[in-house]
């Protein structure tokens, strides 16, 4: 449109202001935004809530119903004949079809419709056909009850709204982004919508979750409902074929194996993760086999998939809906509690539409057999004209109508007039009594289920269920997923070099000392001579101080690493040793960590991974009388406090050196590990089951339903098998025993092992496909109970008791073991176990002391998926004397 263009109508004024000129739009200006926006709004991006269809599905499933005759129709015909309806040409059109015939709900397809986990196109519209699914020609069409408009053109009629008795908006989901606007509607399993809405005429609580047809997990704990500011976490599928391969196997809703592929690609070109190959199997399943490099953890990398890949992607969801040509933002549990009201409204109409023609039947047939069975038709035999014939037979049915439930009209009579003789001569009154009976017998129903509507509205959504629900069950599983840190889990893509005199630290200072492999995302922590510290991002060249005496990657919340330091407290200050740690701070900003006295200077300093405490020797310089020149401090018996503490006096007087005696132990307790069954892993913080403490050497023990026996090191970043049934701290000791039926003898056997290897995977059952383990245990002497299935014309077997320490010896992991009984059992339980006394742990060194913490470290039973494990508070009081 030309700048100079000026509406003749308008009334533009101008206004100056601060030199400003300010232009008032009226006219078509004003108006013409306002009209385009609410077009978009209303006409093609949001759907109704009355139906959940945007304009163009609506139109085109009108038009396939136009067209059905029970065979296929190519998409190109359907996609013209919906243009009679829809005036935004076939493209649209094609394309929305083929989103909604995706979904395999209302449209039955014929051809390559394209592939959702691939995200190959559709065939062209004129080689593939469609037909209206008979769930569709079910819950979308009832002429009688539609509301009809005139199409764009006037030339025909279209639906304002289907009437769809069932949540179609949350069964196919809805994406849309007008002016202004937009929406979000996340696609629902159509089974628990069905429940939910059978939950709500029922007056009970209900809550539904988005179920994606690429499944998937999803973490729904910030869903909010589906309304505005929610949030959905939703990975892939990644399972560990073995400890170099990878597969994922179930996609993230909203990417395809190509753009997840890609992502893939990209993060291992950035060095956020490293594989060695990557290959695209997917056909009818999503398989996406990764390759890794040898020593690469696969933990980590599945960790490091989901931190910088599109295996986990995030979806802000947003209900957005029409109501009454208005946008109206509601959550899915209002927009199910709408969609269901409707469907019982709709049943309602249904009804007594129905109950109105079983009743004008009833009318007639009554209304016929009178006429004929008192042959009131012989009563017009004389009259000459037409009201004389309609008055005859009107006089003639007095006698007979009054049984009947309205009064006799004109159209009536008239209708009666039509009765040709043939079917008054073959006229069967019991027949006709019998067809009355049974409209009676209708009537009557259709009366019951309109007095219980709410009941005949709950049997309709079970019969839907019963008849469509077959293979929709829920494809996502619901989980709750635990934070991942970036910096824990990205791969050291990079080199960190200082050049410790000039105080320089980077990447690019390659001729300098190398000090560790690090990430681009890593942040360091820098110590100097002059008791300074610092934070800072990993970069290609940064100065942090001159005289550098240790940097390192910096870990947020790592309260193991220790710092033991001595320094002198300005140029002419007495000399301090102090232990600390770093769990957090301000990036860039320098730390004094004397008390910033001017010439402060560090002696000695060294980081402890493990908190290790070394004994050094001190040598004063011989000034004075001092009579004592050299003496040796163990770091062990210094508190560890904040790194802002003074410290305790080392000597007033003058240090000349101090040398390193010998290395130390760690003075830190055993680390206490718990199992968060709600996320499937491990962690330190109180989250949980508490599995024991751990010292660095310690493992974990994991035994599977499968007969998979493992140890692991106590990893945060490890992942846990499905079908695992014990975790627990390893006691290399301590005798497993299990019981379990072998597939190849027909069999149960009862062994006893220990763990041989504990760096790989055992088996401790047979191969055998029929083999399945029925009991194991940690316990020192477990018992178990069998109980027998009865005989025939025998008395009941009373149930026996092993005592499986005595029944079997410990022996090899490959041993077959002893055998327990030759056929099918009907029960094995495991009982308390007998008294054991355990061996004595190890004697507490000065260095572990601490008060018991009443905590059993070695849990015995399974994990019980179904239970709720209570929080295990901490020894507060030894933590505290450690940590002050």
């Amino acid at each position: 449109m030309s700048e100079n263009y000026e509406d003749p109508n308008s009334n533009n004024e101008e206004e100056e202001n601060s030199g400003e000129t300010i232009t008032r739009v009226t006219g078509m200006f004003k108006d013409w935004f306002l009209d385009y926006a609410s077009y978009v709004i209303l006409e093609r991006a949001v759907p109704a809530i009355e139906d959940g269809f945007k304009p163009v599905q609506r139109r085109i499933m009108h038009s396939m119903k136009d067209l059905d005759d029970g065979r296929y129709n190519k998409v190109a015909n359907i996609v013209g004949h919906t243009m009679q309806y829809h005036p935004h040409g076939d493209a649209s059109i094609g394309d929305a079809m083929v989103q909604m015939g995706q979904k395999d709900l209302l449209i039955d397809t014929q051809g390559n419709w394209g592939n959702i986990l691939t995200g190959d196109s559709a065939a062209a519209s004129r080689y593939i056909e469609a037909r209206v699914s008979k769930f569709a020609g079910e819950v979308l069409y009832s002429p009688k009850i539609t509301e009809w408009q005139s199409s764009y053109d006037g030339r025909k009629k279209e639906p304002i709204n289907l009437p769809v008795k069932f949540p179609l908006l949350l069964a196919q989901g809805a994406e849309g982004i007008a002016v202004g606007l937009s929406t979000k509607v996340l696609p629902h399993n159509f089974i628990e919508l069905i429940d939910a809405s059978i939950k709500h005429l029922k007056g009970k609580k209900f809550t539904i979750l988005p179920d994606f047809p690429t499944a998937g997990e999803a973490d729904f704990s910030d869903y909010k409902d589906g309304r505005r500011g929610g949030k959905v976490r939703v990975r892939a599928k990644i399972e560990q074929q073995d400890k170099n391969t990878l597969v994922i196997t179930q996609l993230p809703f909203s990417t395809n194996t190509v753009t997840l592929i890609d992502s893939i690609l990209k993060a291992n070109d950035k060095g956020k993760i490293k594989i060695k190959k990557i290959e695209d199997n997917t056909s009818a399943e999503v398989e996406i086999v990764i390759h890794l490099p040898p020593g690469m953890s696969p933990d980590k990398t599945i960790d490091a998939l989901y931190a910088f890949t599109n295996c986990e992607v995030s979806i802000s969801p947003l209900g957005c809906v029409i109501e009454d040509n208005k946008p109206l933002f509601v959550g899915v549990s209002e927009m199910l509690r709408i969609s269901t009201e409707r469907t019982k409204e709709l049943l309602r109409q249904e009804l007594e539409i129905q109950l109105q023609e079983l009743e004008s039947q009833w009318h007639f047939a009554s209304l016929e057999r009178i006429f004929i069975e008192n042959r009131i038709y012989r009563d017009i035999e004389e009259e000459e004209t037409w009201e004389g014939v309609i008055d005859a037979i009107d006089k003639g049915l007095q006698p007979y109508i009054n049984h009947l439930k309205r009064p006799v009209i004109e159209e009536d009579i008239v209708r009666l007039t039509e009765i040709r003789i043939k079917r008054i001569s073959k006229f069967d009154i019991d027949k006709a009594q019998q067809k009355i009976d049974a409209l009676e017998g209708e009537i009557t129903t259709v009366k019951n289920h309109l007095s219980t509507l709410t009941q005949y509205t709950i049997d309709y959504f079970t019969r839907l269920k019963e008849t469509y629900g077959k293979g929709r069950e829920r494809n996502t599983e619901i989980k709750i997923f635990e934070d991942i840190e970036a910096s824990k889990v990205v791969i050291r893509n990079t080199k960190l070099y200082v050049n410790r005199k000039e105080g320089f630290v980077g990447t690019s200072l390659k001729k300098d000392e190398y000090v560790t492999d690090c990430a681009d995302i890593d942040d360091i922590i820098v110590f100097t001579k002059d008791c300074k510290m610092m934070v800072t991002k990993v970069d290609s060249k940064t100065f942090v101080g001159k005289d550098i005496l240790h940097v390192a990657v910096f870990k947020k919340k790592d309260k193991r690493t220790i710092y033991n330091m001595i320094y002198k407290d300005g140029a002419k200050g007495s000399t301090y040793v102090k232990r600390f740690n770093v769990t957090s701070m301000t990036r860039d900003r320098e730390y004094d960590l004397a008390k910033g006295k001017k010439g402060s200077t560090v002696f000695y300093f060294s980081a402890n991974a493990n908190g290790e405490a070394e004994v050094v020797t001190v040598y004063l310089r011989a000034i004075g009388n001092i009579k004592k020149l050299k003496f040796d401090l163990d770091f062990a018996e210094i508190l560890i406090k904040s790194r802002t503490a003074k410290g305790n006096l080392v000597s007033k007087h003058a240090v000349r050196t101090i040398d390193l005696k010998e290395k130390g132990v760690s003075t830190l307790k055993p680390r206490k590990i718990w199992f968060d069954e709600t996320v499937q892993r491990i962690n330190t913080d109180e989250r949980g089951e508490l599995l024991g403490e751990f010292k660095g050497e310690d493992r974990l023990l994991i035994l599977t339903q499968e007969g998979v026996v493992r140890t692991i090191s106590p990893e945060i970043t490890v992942h846990f098998p499905d079908k695992m049934i014990i975790l627990e701290k390893w006691i290399p000791e301590k005798p497993i025993s299990a019981v379990y039926w072998d597939g190849n003898k027909e069999r149960y056997y009862v062994k006893r092992f220990l763990v041989e290897n504990p760096e790989k995977d055992e088996e401790f059952i047979t191969d055998h496909p029929d083999s399945q383990l029925e009991i194991v245990s940690t316990d020192y002497r477990p018992v178990i109970e069998i109980g027998f299935y009865k005989e025939r014309n025998k008395d009941q077997k009373e149930n026996e008791i092993y005592e499986l320490d005595e029944f079997i010896a410990v022996k090899g992991i490959t041993a077959q073991g002893n055998q327990l009984y030759t056929e099918k059992l009907k029960q094995i339980n495991l009982l308390d176990p007998l008294p054991q006394e355990e061996p004595e742990a190890e004697t507490e060194t000065h260095e572990e002391k601490e008060e018991p913490s009443g905590d059993d470290p070695n849990p015995k039973k399974p994990l019980d998926p179904d239970a709720t494990y209570r929080r295990t508070d901490d020894d507060e009081e030894g933590q505290k004397s450690l940590f002050d």
